[in-house]
């Protein structure tokens, strides 16, 4: 095709297949070994691709600006689509393995909230020290003695996104699928041999860092083109869901969060109404929910608990108790699943299983329904209904719409710790070390001695979208994340909450074994107990956790304290 001719538009899908010596990988499996003979298994592959060119025949190469990915093993993203190519014949392709300055230090809160950059979509940017993770590759390994360890490897910092070249004949008409391999053994192993006993168990990329030089030095060779295939022309265009039940006239509900916030993903098919906003409050707080009429939401998700309950576990409205913890809710506009295990995938869902759950509400639906539809006139459901969908029918679907329009307006944002950043206060001496400690890894290797809290709870949310097994329960009683998956690899995880309001939401972990924040920091340094799916980023440290002073510890406590947003927790 000559240079700068342009026929008919095209799309270009790139997919690329994470693979360990060219065989599919095998998550979570002990199964690979270093070429010092260290045995080790994979458990994340996330990582960024951008800035994709197209070479053409006479040599020259079409950019096609605006391109960028977010590919993730875990959550099953491996394709890239680039659209209005024009259709001819390419002989290689090349993209970045992380990304230019300019977007690397772009502001991200900028993005919305399905794009690959948006913070709470990737879980890689690197919060408080500015930019992206690169490349993020965990899991867990044997050392000399036997024991399990972590390894974390962080490819980061502008000086370490590394150029793929591939050569692959492309005949683009309509769409074009190029399967790729990136092959991990490659990456570890050629042509520099990383060793976990030798070299470390992470790295984050600090300049002289010997893992980042051997990564950099690595990814090339780690990417090949498997094959190249002609698809039949297809409709690729996202869904525009309509929105549910919109009545004739309603009030647009203003959705509150911080500049700093990335950009959330609210339901196109539920927008928020004043109306609706004002229905799911009442819902919220009336206990006729329950079958006996003594138990609302409020009751487990009070809101100067931070919408918690204060127990260790949850009690139903008939006295039972549940085996895990109430959760908070506030940003719940930023989670993609829901529960402690994540088996909802919506607040839609989630918000019917409490009220149907025989240990909780034990309230039928049809129930409900009929309760809500046979009230005294002035509670006015049917009018509130009708203001909120356009018609007074009540129907499970209806209930579930408004409490989920409500809890998405349960924002979070304004702790004395954005009124720093803010400039507005200043920490304490106190506040100020727990800050760095929160936010600096712990690697005596390179000098590091920080607590490491933000590899699970960093950016400014203070919560990922992961599960994580955090050590709180060595037996592993509680299968947590493996119930829902299916997955022994996912035994004993829980979802990462977030941090904000942490002062307020004792008792902590998913079935409230510990009393106080300074309970939870213990654990952390001391208490932590080593299992199969133990975390990486927890597994790399020494055996207990991280050793933290006494005044280090303090110095913690203070500073998650900072996390407290009075004006949050009232409800409004």
């Amino acid at each position: 095709m000559a240079c700068g001719v342009e026929l008919s538009a095209a799309t270009l899908q790139v997919e690329i297949t994470p693979k360990v010596s060219g065989e599919p990988l095998q998550p979570a499996s002990f199964r690979y070994q270093t070429t010092g003979g260290e045995t080790f298994s994979i458990t994340r592959v996330s990582y960024l691709a951008s800035d994709f060119a197209l070479q053409r025949n006479d040599g020259s190469w079409l950019e096609l600006s605006n391109s960028v990915a977010w590919l993730d093993y875990e959550a099953n993203r491996n394709s890239v689509h680039l659209d209005k190519i024009p259709a001819g014949e390419f002989r290689a392709v090349r993209f970045l393995v992380g990304l230019n300055p300019n977007l690397n230090h772009a502001d991200s809160a900028q993005f919305p909230a399905s794009h690959p950059l948006n913070p709470n979509l990737n879980g890689l940017h690197w919060s408080w020290q500015g930019g992206y993770i690169f490349l993020a590759l965990e899991g867990l390994w044997r050392n000399a003695s036997g024991e399990l360890d972590g390894w974390s490897y962080h490819l980061a910092r502008d000086t370490n996104s590394v150029r793929v070249t591939l050569a692959a004949p492309l005949a683009i008409t309509n769409e074009t699928k190029v399967e790729m391999d990136f092959d991990l053994a490659t990456l570890l192993h050629a042509p520099r041999s990383l060793s976990f006993a030798k070299d470390g168990s992470s790295t984050h990329s600090r300049d002289g860092d010997p893992i980042s030089a051997a990564l950099v030095a690595n990814l090339p060779g780690a990417f090949r083109v498997h094959r190249v295939t002609q698809l039949s022309e297809t409709e690729i265009a996202s869904a525009h869901p309509k929105p549910l039940y919109l009545p004739a006239k309603f009030t647009p509900y203003e959705f509150q969060m911080s500049a700093t916030f990335p950009i959330p993903d609210l339901p196109r098919d539920n927008p928020l109404l004043v109306e609706r906003v004002e229905l799911g409050k009442k819902l919220f707080f009336d206990k006729r929910v329950s079958i006996n009429n003594q138990q609302s939401c409020a009751d487990c998700h009070a809101p100067e608990k931070a919408f918690t309950d204060g127990r260790r576990t949850a009690r139903g409205a008939e006295g039972t108790f549940g085996e895990r913890n109430s959760m908070p809710l506030f940003n719940l506009a930023w989670k993609k699943e829901f529960f402690w295990d994540g088996r909802a995938k919506s607040l839609r869902e989630q918000v019917l299983q409490p009220i149907q759950n025989p240990i909780e509400m034990h309230q039928s639906l049809t129930n409900l329904v009929v309760k809500l539809q046979t009230e005294k006139p002035e509670a006015s459901y049917p009018a509130r209904f009708a203001a909120a969908f356009g018609s007074p029918e009540i129907t499970a679907e209806k209930i579930a719409l408004a409490l989920e329009n409500y809890l998405l307006t349960l924002t979070s944002f304004d702790a004395k710790f954005d009124r720093v950043l803010r400039g507005e206060e200043s920490f304490t001496a106190e506040e100020q070390r727990g800050f760095e400690l929160f936010s600096t890894e712990y690697d005596p290797r390179r000098g590091q001695f920080g607590a490491d809290c933000f590899h699970c709870h960093g950016g400014p949310l203070f919560q990922s979208q992961a599960f994580a097994n955090n050590g709180s329960d060595g037996a592993l009683l509680d299968l947590g994340r493996e119930k829902v998956t299916g997955k022994a690899s996912d035994r004993g995880k829980f979802s990462t909450p977030s941090l904000r309001n942490i002062a307020l939401t004792a008792p902590y972990m998913h079935d409230g074994r510990f009393r106080t924040l300074e309970d939870v920091i213990q654990h952390y340094s001391t208490g932590v107990p080593r299992s199969p799916t133990l975390d990486p980023n927890l597994a790399k440290h020494p055996d207990g956790g991280v050793p933290l002073s006494d005044e280090d510890k303090h110095a913690l406590v203070a500073f998650l304290k900072t996390l407290t947003d009075e004006q949050s927790v009232r409800a409004k």
